[in-house]
This record gives structure tokens, C-alpha cells and sequence, in this order.
């Protein structure tokens, strides 16, 4: 498994879109922002507060040393001895402010004397701080004295001190101080906690700013997306209500003048497709009487051909041919000038689907020229009117263009009955599939020459969707493969003014056709 896929089990995609949203994206900003803010500036509060506290402390411990063992000192005899030396140190350790002296003189190597011998000896101060101690500097005007005093901050046994030492006088004594810094640095803590402590409230106080924030600004552009949802959806008079002189006012009124457009555009679109349809339905309606006349001369026509002049026999058959097709073409305008307006309806029963393939098949003498594979007993609730034409148009079109023997076959799933239509033929081009169902498309290129309207399989297609169901149409091993799919049951049927204004228009135009 991928590292994507492990990532999208891991976060559902309902989580992951949450995730992703803007508000959530606002806030995450505020919050970065403020932690960012806080942290810096905290942490420059802290390093100059513990700068200060730090060097406050040293000052003040290293001048009282100074000061100190320079009186001590100079009440020092020469050549003082060892316990002499421990009360220098002992002295200079008694100021006051809690530090430690050790003493150490070139004369008694031996004798290392501290104020404090259990805790503070010379092993304590650090090798570097002892050369730079007992290194003199040259003396300069800007410089009058060989010897300084040096101090270093050091972690002794995990406790931080403030470790000072000078030399006094060339020939004599060097002394250090131990200032333990234990107060300082529990100071310092106490500092960076309240410092953490107001980070995380910044913190909080920057998602809560961020909430209201993002309420303000995301709840106009809510609305905006309810609103292009429901204009999306066909609601085309969804307005947003403006106020204010800000983008999101102004944003609110470019949508409210495009959807007035876009209104405008649609009511003139609409118009034109009702004023077209009316055209088709009205020329289709006077066509049908004239139509109607000549398909009874053309039928008499055709029963006296063979008794006229062999001259003319051609021209009548023509006629007797170009009339059907021409009535045909009328029937299924007709029929598409429903499906359009939203006015063919369904009247549903239940057929046993090989009865109505095999009456079908005989009704059209098509029984020597197709091969059917329909086990009886798959009942299914629709229209055997419309059925039959979808049959009618699927087989008739696989015998024109693909030849015999045609293969039907039913099936059926759980929910559902399948019906497979395949022919003998060389197949359906690849760049033909996608418009098989498209009105007046001819795929004459890949097929013999058709001599159809091009409304057959649009019109089959139109009546399979009106059931609930589909068409698919495809390739097979041999010839081309029509895939019919329908539900057992049909879909939930029209409300009632639709399902009265339906029958009653197709009753009237069969009523005009006759």
C-alpha cells in the first residue's frame, strides 16, 4: 500500500475536507501567528531578564568580594602562615551574601585554606580561570594593575555558581569565590513559566480572535455558496441580500448581477427551445393529415404496381418507399417532440420480457434472422408500447447494419432484468461510439448505407430512461453489442397535474393524427 492510500484510510475523506476548510485554515494561521509572536517575544524577555538578573547578582557578589578581601588582606602579615591564610578566607567569606572563599599562596603549596573545606577546595575552580588568574598584564597608563579579577559561570555537581578569583599582590595571596546562583536560577524558571503560561493563553486568545474572525468573514461567504448552489441547481431568482460598501458587499453584487443575466439569458434560451419545439410539434401535426392521405393512395399504389407500365412500376415503388420513411420520420418527431416537452408518460404493466421479444420478433417476421435466448418467467412492470419500440429499434438496427444471425439474450440480476442485443458485423468504429444515441447521427462510415431518419436509437434510449433504465452500446468479440438495462420496477410516478396533463396531450395528438 502507498503512503496516499495509507494516508486516506487513516483520514476519512469527510475529516480530511474538514481539515482542509478555510476556518479551520483561519484559525490555524491566527494560532501560528500569535505562538510565533509569543514565543519570540518571550524568549526575548526571558534572555534579557536573565541577562540582567545574572549580571545584577555577579556585580553585586564580585564588588562586595573585591571590596572585601581588599580590607581583609591588607591586615594580612607577610609571610602569613597557613592558619592565618584560613582567616583571610573565612573573613572575606563573612560579608554576608553567602559565598565561599578558598585561599591558596606560592609560599605554603600544601596548604589550600577555604571557608567552607567540605564543599569548596582549589579541585573546584576550573584549570582555565586559574592560568588567566595567575597570568599578570602589562602595566599601562590605561592599565595600572598586573592583576584582575576574573570570574566564570560553572555547573558544579549540576548546580550552577559564579566562580571569581584574583591575585591580591604579585609575591602574595590568590583568592577565589563560590556564589551558588540556585536563587537566581529558580528566578529565571519562575520567569519562563509565567512566560510559557502566557504564550498558552495567547495562544488561546489568538483561536478564539481567529473564530470570530472567521464567523465575520466566512458567514457572507456561506451565503454566497448556498446561494450559487441553489442557482446552480435551477433556483434562478436566489438573490443576496447587500450591505455594506466592503469586497464581500461588492462580491455579493457582481453574483446578484450575474445571476440576473444569467435569468435573462435562460428565460430568452427557454423561449427560443419552446417556440422550436412548437414548431417541430405543429409541423409534425399538419404533416400527419396530408401523410395520412397519401399513405392510403401510396398502399393502393403499391398493390396495383405490378399491373402497370413496367416504365413506371419503379417510380411508384419510390414513392410507395420515400412516403413510409417520410411518415415514419414524422411518427418519431412526434414522439421526440414528448420526450422534450416532458409529456410522454409511462402506462405500466406487467410483462412476462420474452413474451413481448417474441411478439416483437413475429410481429415483424424477423424469426428466421434472430436467435433468442430468453428463459420465460422474468416479469418486469413497464410499457409494452414503449418496450416495443426500444426492441424494435435495437434488433431492426443490429439486422440493417450488422447483418444475421442476431443474438438476443435475457437475463436477469437482482433488481433489475438485462437484455444483450449483438450482431454479426464488422463493429462500431471507435469515434462512433460516443454518438450512437445522438440525434440524426449516421455512422454510415462503419456501416453499410442507412437509410434511417438517425432518431432510432435516440428515441430507444429516451424510452429506456423513462423506465429508470439505460442503453450502453459496445463492441463484442463479434459485431456490435446494445446493452439494455432495466429495474424490475419503474420509477416513482409524476404528480398528479403532470400525470393528468400527460395522457391527455398524447390523447390529442393521437386524436389530430387520425
Amino acid at each position: 500500500m502507498t503512503d496516499h492510500q495509507t494516508t486516506a484510510r487513516r483520514f476519512p475523506a469527510g475529516r480530511w475536507r474538514r481539515l482542509r476548510s478555510l476556518r479551520v485554515r483561519l484559525i490555524a494561521v491566527f494560532a501560528a501567528v500569535a505562538l510565533l509572536a509569543a514565543v519570540s517575544a518571550s524568549g526575548i524577555a526571558y534572555w534579557l531578564n536573565r541577562d540582567a538578573v545574572l549580571k545584577r547578582a555577579q556585580n553585586t557578589v564580585l564588588n562586595d568580594f573585591r571590596v572585601s578581601l581588599s580590607r581583609n588582606v591588607s591586615e594580612l602579615p607577610l609571610n602569613a602562615s597557613c592558619p592565618e591564610l584560613a582567616a583571610l578566607a573565612s573573613n572575606v567569606a563573612s560579608s554576608g551574601l553567602s559565598y565561599d572563599v578558598v585561599v591558596v599562596d606560592p609560599a605554603h603549596p600544601e596548604c589550600a585554606p577555604s571557608s567552607d573545606p567540605t564543599r569548596y577546595t582549589l579541585a573546584d575552580v576550573p584549570a582555565a580561570l586559574q592560568s588567566t588568574v595567575a597570568k599578570p598584564r602589562e602595566v599601562t597608563e590605561s592599565n595600572p594593575y598586573p592583576y584582575h579579577l576574573y570570574w566564570q559561570r560553572q555547573n558544579l555537581e549540576g548546580r550552577p555558581f559564579l566562580i571569581g578569583g584574583t591575585k591580591v599582590v604579585p609575591n602574595g595571596p590568590t583568592a577565589y569565590m563560590f556564589k551558588s546562583l540556585e536563587n537566581e536560577r529558580a528566578d529565571l524558571n519562575t520567569l519562563g513559566w509565567s512566560l510559557a503560561i502566557a504564550t498558552l493563553f495567547a495562544l488561546i486568545g489568538s483561536a478564539l480572535l481567529a473564530q470570530a474572525a472567521s464567523a465575520t468573514v466566512l458567514r457572507p461567504v456561506k451565503r454566497l455558496g448556498d446561494a450559487a448552489r441553489r442557482l446552480g441547481e435551477g433556483h434562478l431568482d436566489t438573490r443576496l441580500e447587500v450591505d455594506g460598501a466592503d469586497e464581500l458587499a461588492d462580491l455579493a453584487r457582481t453574483f446578484n448581477r450575474t445571476a440576473e443575466q444569467l435569468h435573462e439569458q435562460v428565460e430568452e434560451l427557454s423561449a427560443r427551445e419552446a417556440q422550436s419545439r412548437r414548431f417541430v410539434a405543429d409541423m409534425s401535426h399538419e404533416l400527419r393529415t396530408p401523410l395520412t392521405a397519401m399513405t392510403a393512395v401510396t398502399d393502393i399504389l403499391e398493390d396495383e404496381a405490378e399491373s402497370l407500365d413496367p416504365m413506371i412500376e419503379p417510380a411508384v415503388r419510390l414513392v410507395v418507399s420515400e412516403t413510409r420513411r417520410l411518415s415514419d420520420l414524422v411518427e418519431n418527431l412526434m414522439e421526440v417532440t414528448r420526450f422534450d416537452a416532458g409529456t410522454a408518460r409511462l402506462v405500466a404493466d406487467e410483462v412476462d420480457i420474452a413474451d413481448l421479444i417474441m411478439s416483437c420478433i413475429d410481429g415483424r417476421a424477423w424469426y428466421d434472422a434472430v436467435e433468442l435466448d430468453a428463459p420465460r418467467g422474468i416479469l418486469a412492470v413497464v410499457d409494452p408500447r414503449r418496450l416495443d419500440v426500444v426492441f424494435a429499434n435495437l434488433i431492426g438496427n443490429a439486422l440493417k447494419h450488422g447483418g444475421s444471425p442476431v443474438r438476443v439474450r435475457v437475463r436477469q440480476t437482482e433488481d433489475s432484468v438485462v437484455v444483450e442485443v449483438s450482431d454479426s458485423g464488422p463493429g462500431i468504429p471507435e469515434d462512433v461510439l460516443p454518438h450512437v444515441f445522438d440525434r440524426f447521427y449516421k455512422a454510415d462510415r462503419g456501416r453499410a448505407r442507412s437509410e434511417g431518419s438517425g432518431l432510432g436509437l435516440s428515441i430507444a434510449m429516451a424510452n429506456a430512461q423513462i423506465h429508470g433504465g439505460t442503453i450502453t452500446a459496445a463492441n463484442g468479440e463479434v459485431g456490435a453489442v446494445f446493452t439494455l438495462a432495466l429495474p424490475l420496477a419503474p420509477p416513482a410516478p409524476p404528480s398528479a397535474g403532470e400525470a393528468e396533463d400527460g395522457p391527455a396531450r398524447d390523447a390529442a395528438e393521437d386524436k389530430d393524427a387520425t
